[in-house]
């Protein structure tokens, strides 16, 4: 019945839920209601993180491909057997949403008919914030940070400079000459 309707409406539903917390300890801690926990895990299927299954990463890379191509209407022919092998040996921390978030980024920001390392964020090469610095140059280091920020932001944003630009409190015009001093093509 509607809130604040007088007739019962007949429905069929089914709930699909995910987690990546082990929802069993929540019960028993009294973190989680048992009664909800029992009505939510009919059909449990534990899936590993990414990083356990690096045989899949290829086939979810062409998955995602094909999809934000689509969505952002260009025409892409595969992945480059250099950016794919990046790919591979990347620790994967965020799963599978962040392989999702990777490959939309070399979407929106590839040049060519074929993924390249050079579409992929600065994070899968070693060379993101916080990663081991090549270089112990100031400026390099904060280089290097703004480029990881702008391109992670531009990503977030399927390209959009103006909304880029929002997103890091910036002009228009002053993010496209920080694009251009950091040479993100």
């Amino acid at each position: 019945m509607r809130v604040g309707g007088t007739k019962l409406i007949r429905v069929d539903v089914r709930i699909v839920a995910a987690t990546n917390r082990d929802m069993a300890a929540y019960v028993r801690d009294g973190r989680f209601r048992e009664d909800l926990y029992h009505r939510l895990n009919v059909i449990a299927i534990t899936l590993p993180p990414l990083r356990e299954r690096k045989e899949d990463i290829a086939e979810l890379c062409q998955f995602y491909l094909r999809r934000f191509s689509l969505e952002a209407k260009k025409h892409f022919t595969g992945i480059t057997d250099e950016a794919l092998e990046k790919l591979t040996v990347y620790p994967w921390p965020g799963s599978v949403r962040e392989l999702a978030n990777v490959m939309e980024h070399a979407v929106v920001l590839g040049q060519s008919t074929k993924i390249t390392s050079a579409d992929l964020p600065p994070s899968t090469h070693g060379d993101e914030p916080g990663a081991a610095l090549d270089s112990f140059s100031y400026r390099d280091s904060v280089d290097n940070f703004r480029r990881g920020l702008v391109l992670k932001v531009l990503a977030q944003n399927r390209g959009n400079r103006v909304a880029a630009a929002k997103t890091l409190g910036l002009h228009e015009k002053s993010l496209i000459r920080l694009i251009r001093a950091l040479k993100i093509h």
